[in-house]
């Protein structure tokens, strides 16, 4: 990247952008700025002069060409819930935020689909799904203030993603403002579209560096009629990856969610999160949240409850609850949605989010638990996620009394350990939350050299002077 676009853009300029969406909607004050350059774990600050706001595609169209001809660098922004630093602006570049942009244009409950704007809370799509008699199953912690492009630029991952996958598979079209501020229509509800390439999936994952995504046509699915939801007690990962070849074998009806998650997180939640409760009457060192759902209105609980009876049979499990209520179910959903915040008071947490083969899972733990306690005494390996489809978040906290700051500087060090053992296993360095700032020195040591010279050719077709997110993935 050079030089000029290194640099915030000139004062004489701020104000032409702010022409397109009106000054209400061009951010330029300090303290209204805030929010939107800061990360959530508080890993990365960005800095901007200003912050534009558009309220429609033609506002999108308009910003990307005058961006593309002063080259001026556009850092695109959801729900600012990323966390690898994709949605900071580290070099003064103009903030362009989506969030107005957040109309669902269409439930069509015939054909499954809903076409949503990139602005849309995901939250809000699950609602309109939902009021259609329908699923829009991408479910992830920060829902309630992540957006559907975000979702998108970033191929958000989720707890649901071992039955429904992620969020590449939910999309049957986009949208696109591309850099030189052309529009690429592929709003299509086909299912089956064999008229060339498809171009969708070059922007899904991309997080803003190849075109801005404006509205997506995304996937529904009927609702279930009956869905039960078990914590359960493991002796241990291998144990769990038998139960879910179980439970998938076996229960009448679909495993839609399945979260493996260590004692020790589980500690944290109760010693600092209000409204959490010990989900068994005993302590486990493993534990199981499952979820099953069916279309079928009867029958479900029997089977899940036979299935674990004969789990427990095979040694598969120490103990486990069904929950009884609508109301247990959630708390077992909040219990391990806190457990990223419950981490925050135990000091600093260095974190991967890294996949590897379900059946490699077991090894994976123990391995790279061993190589973190042995490059840091003291250290706690905090893995938990969703080993239905691989995905471990394998956070390892402070040791207790440490200096944080010196802890912290080892991140580096830490994650290489872990990613060596992540790539023994044929994983991935970045299983749902993408590159970014933060593993972008990485990408280099992990990708195939002929798909990341692909992958450079396509960022020089498609944005030749560098304005959209520089300094990201590539």
């Amino acid at each position: 990247m050079n030089e000029q676009l290194r640099r915030a853009p000139s004062p004489d300029l701020l104000p032409r952008f702010a022409a397109i969406v009106g000054d209400r909607y061009a951010i330029t004050d300090p303290v209204a700025l805030e929010p939107y350059l800061n990360e959530g774990r508080g890993i990365f600050h960005g800095r901007t002069s200003m912050l534009l706001r558009p309220g429609s595609v033609g506002e999108v169209q308009a910003i990307l060409r005058l961006a593309n001809e002063t080259k001026t660098p556009l850092v695109p922004q959801g729900g600012n819930t990323g966390l690898v630093g994709g949605q900071i602006p580290f070099d003064g570049e103009l903030i362009l935020s989506l969030t107005r942009l957040d109309r669902i244009r269409e439930v069509d409950a015939s054909s499954n689909t809903m076409t949503c704007e990139a602005g849309v809370v995901l939250v809000k799509a699950q609602e309109a799904a939902a009021k259609a008699d329908r699923l829009f199953p991408l479910s992830l912690g920060a829902e309630g203030s992540c957006t559907i492009g975000g979702n998108l630029s970033t191929n958000a991952g989720g707890t649901s993603a071992v039955a429904y996958g992620i969020a590449r598979d939910l999309v049957l079209g986009l949208e696109v403002v591309l850099a030189d501020g052309r529009i690429m229509n592929l709003l299509s509800k086909l299912k089956k579209n064999n008229t060339g390439y498809d171009l969708r999936h070059i922007f899904v994952g991309a997080e803003g560096t190849l075109g801005i995504i404006t509205a997506a046509v995304v996937k529904l699915f009927p609702r279930p009629r009956a869905v039960e939801t078990a914590f359960i007690g493991v002796p241990s990962p291998a144990a769990a990856v038998n139960l879910l070849n179980l439970a998938q074998a076996r229960v009448g009806g679909t495993v839609t969610s399945f979260e493996l998650i260590v004692r020790d997180v589980i500690e944290f939640a109760l010693k600092h999160t209000h409204g959490v409760r010990d989900p068994l009457a005993s302590k486990h060192r493993w534990y199981v949240l499952m979820e099953v759902s069916s279309q079928h209105g009867d029958g479900l609980r029997e089977s899940l409850e036979q299935m674990l009876a004969d789990a427990s049979k095979q040694g598969l499990i120490e103990d486990a609850t069904v929950a009884a209520s609508i109301d247990q179910a959630k708390a077992f959903w909040h219990l391990r949605h806190v457990l990223p915040e419950a981490q925050k008071p135990e000091g600093g947490s260095i974190k991967a989010d890294v996949s590897v083969p379900v059946a490699a899972v077991p090894r994976f733990l123990e391995e790279a638990s061993a190589a973190v306690k042995a490059l840091v005494p003291g250290c706690r390996p905090i893995p938990f996620g969703h080993l239905g489809d691989g995905n471990v978040h394998f956070n390892v906290s402070q040791p207790v009394g440490a200096d944080t700051a010196q802890f912290l500087a080892r991140w580096g060090e830490i994650n290489d350990a872990v990613n060596k053992i992540v790539l023994k296993h044929h994983g991935s360095i970045s299983a749902e939350h993408g590159i970014g700032k933060l593993k972008r020195e990485l990408l280099p040591k992990v990708k195939d050299p002929v798909a990341l010279e692909l992958m450079r050719g396509l960022k020089r077709m498609l944005d030749p002077n560098g304005i959209l997110n520089p300094g990201k993935v590539l």
